[in-house]
């Protein structure tokens, strides 16, 4: 591997207090005694040497474009720790975990595998799920996968199981990572309604805990590691598979347990992308539609509210306006 080679750099710390490397990746800074190596010698006592200074000018030129390639290797070495901060370090120190009582139920999924079968969550009550959202094209995903391969090696027949759901945009590069990473799980590649529904996928990897009575137990977003997951399975094989489990302890830091928020299916479903609209009698649907039909957006998308919810469901902008408007129209009572 060559030294500007960054896939073979190392994982963000795991869960369980692993350290972890500095990325191999840059070139050696350039140090004080390289500087001016085309400099000639000057005379002794500090005079001239009498010969023209064009292989000093050459140096200092050679010298001024290493400090320039040094600035530029520092930019692009503080851009690209604060991107592996960001992406990989401060997710993997991001878990959420329901206190007892605040375990909510996980959301259906009905999807096609990458093998063509049908992959359906109802299926898998009864069992341990730890129901995984990741990518082929994410780094601290394609460090986890062994871990969870290991681990539907070891309680498959426990009544365990892990579900992958892919984020990638098509199904091709899943199938070739099935094939070599040899993961013996059943994989589906996912759509925009299966994350939002799950409260959104902010960050990869992203897994949840599901008991043997179907409620989720945990969630980590980021790189976990396997003592963490294994340590949360085990809990949950050994718990009742028709009651809730109030004893549960999630592997995490104390202090740092929420409530999982989930998404809401009618506002996922609705004709206004992120609106629950049961409240708004058919008169009150119109009205909204036709008032955000004639708002525009401010995100820049040089649309009209409406359209930018229904082509951009992400854009918080336009959710923002929308849910306003709607707070206005049901105050109004019109």
């Amino acid at each position: 591997m060559s030294q500007f080679d960054c896939r073979a750099a190392s994982v963000p710390p795991w869960r369980d207090g692993t350290a972890w490397p500095v990325p191999p990746c840059g070139t050696r800074p350039y140090q004080g005694d390289d500087m001016d190596l085309n400099e000639p010698e000057r005379a002794a006592g500090g005079g001239k040497t009498g010969e023209p200074e064009i292989g000093g000018k050459v140096g200092r030129f050679a010298s001024r474009g290493k400090v320039l390639i040094g600035a530029v290797l520092a930019v692009t070495l503080v851009s690209g720790l604060y991107l592996v901060n960001r992406y990989w370090i401060a997710p993997a120190l991001h878990t959420q975990a329901m206190s007892g009582g605040d375990h909510p139920d996980a959301p259906p999924i009905s999807l096609t595998d990458i093998g063509g079968n049908k992959l359906d969550l109802a299926d898998y009550k009864g069992k341990v799920v730890v129901l995984d959202f990741w990518a082929t094209w994410c780094g601290p995903c394609r460090i986890e996968i062994p871990g969870l391969i290991e681990m539907q090696d070891k309680y498959a027949k426990q009544g365990f199981s892990v579900i992958g759901i892919s984020l990638d945009d098509e199904p091709g590069p899943v199938v070739e990572f099935y094939k070599e990473f040899k993961m013996n799980y059943p994989v589906a590649v996912g759509n925009q309604r299966v994350g939002e529904i799950y409260g959104g996928i902010f960050g990869l990897p992203t897994t949840f805990l599901i008991g043997r009575d179907g409620r989720i137990y945990a969630k980590h977003t980021g790189a976990t590691g396997s003592s963490v997951l294994e340590d949360e399975v085990q809990q949950l094989l050994a718990m009742s598979p028709t009651a809730e489990n109030m004893s549960f302890r999630p592997g995490m830091t104390a202090g740092t347990s929420s409530k999982i928020e989930l998404g809401d299916p009618a506002a996922i479903d609705s004709e206004i992308p992120g609106l629950n609209l049961t409240k708004l009698t058919a008169a009150q649907k119109e009205a909204l539609k036709k008032q955000l039909g004639e708002l525009k957006c401010p995100c820049g998308c040089n649309l009209a509210v409406l359209k930018c919810r229904q082509v951009d469901r992400a854009c918080r902008v336009s959710l923002k306006m929308a849910q306003a408007e709607m707070e206005k129209l049901l105050k109004s009572g019109v």
